[in-house]
């Protein structure tokens, strides 16, 4: 799945070359995981202003409202002058005057979403309950600590929760706890306010690197110019099951938490 970096990565690269366009067409192909919530055609017209990220959804502004999009399980974007037909899991186009946005999502758990502003049911619903962003500076250790306090489940769990903090995802997760010493399986109202100062920098740290390296790479992930991601490669625990731990030389385990796989160092991360 796209987590925040991806998301980022994706944002920053076709964001600049959408502002100002008008929208000149709309084509909605199977249906997606939301319904557009809008007439297609009643988008012709508009102007795009901007594109901006809360969480994992890009939010185009239009001068009427807006349009939200995710990237659900799988789905990638393409901004760019190639109008060919679309293909089997091409099913949402925007185009306009200065290119084709087009969402590519063989799973079909991605969605674009109208919404007449971000105060309306459409937003709120999808909007309302994230929690701080991680990367733009209000993510702060009073509320963060004093959130973890309040959880009994296990501290990876709530990261993936996005209530206190948005975009950790999987990967990041296991990325952010090992840079922070912490053991994934520890209830997070065990977290004390030293080592949730660790795991906040770790987070911070661990998602801007992210998206400087383009995010992860792992099956098809590319962004809407087509770059692949290196964060993989420089990865200290996902995915290295068994192999040595970069720190310490012990063996990097894997356990599943929540239907999910989490790696961790049973030496560097303390429960």
């Amino acid at each position: 799945m796209p987590e925040l970096p991806e998301v980022e990565v994706t944002r920053l690269s076709f964001a600049d070359r959408i502002a100002g366009a008008r929208i000149t067409g709309v084509r909605v192909g199977k249906p997606l995981r939301w319904s557009l919530g809008c007439g297609p055609q009643s988008l012709r017209g508009r102007v795009v202003l901007g594109v901006r990220r809360r969480g994992k959804y890009l939010l185009v502004d239009l001068d009427q409202g807006l349009l939200l999009w995710h990237l659900g399980m799988s789905g990638s974007l393409r901004f760019s002058d190639d109008r060919s037909p679309p293909q089997a899991h091409d099913h949402f186009d925007l185009d306009t005057s200065q290119g084709l946005l087009r969402l590519n999502d063989p799973r079909r758990f991605g969605a674009v979403v109208y919404a007449s502003d971000e105060h309306s049911p459409e937003a709120v619903k999808l909007l309302g309950h994230l929690g701080v962003e991680p990367l733009n500076g209000d993510f702060g250790l009073d509320a963060f600590h004093a959130g973890l306090k309040k959880r009994k489940t296990a501290i990876k769990q709530v990261l993936l929760g996005g209530e206190l903090v948005v975009g950790v995802g999987n990967i990041y997760a296991s990325e952010a706890l090992f840079l922070a010493g912490i053991r994934p399986t520890v209830r997070a109202e065990r977290v004390s306010r030293p080592r949730a100062e660790k795991l906040r920098l770790a987070i911070i740290d661990v998602l801007a690197r992210a998206v400087q390296k383009g995010g992860s790479t792992l099956r098809d992930f590319s962004s809407a110019d087509g770059q692949q991601g290196y964060f993989q490669l420089e990865a200290h625990v996902y995915d290295r099951a068994g192999a040595p731990c970069r720190v310490c030389g012990t063996p990097i385990r894997r356990i599943q938490q929540g239907q999910r796989s989490t790696y961790f160092c049973p030496v560097c991360q303390k429960p």
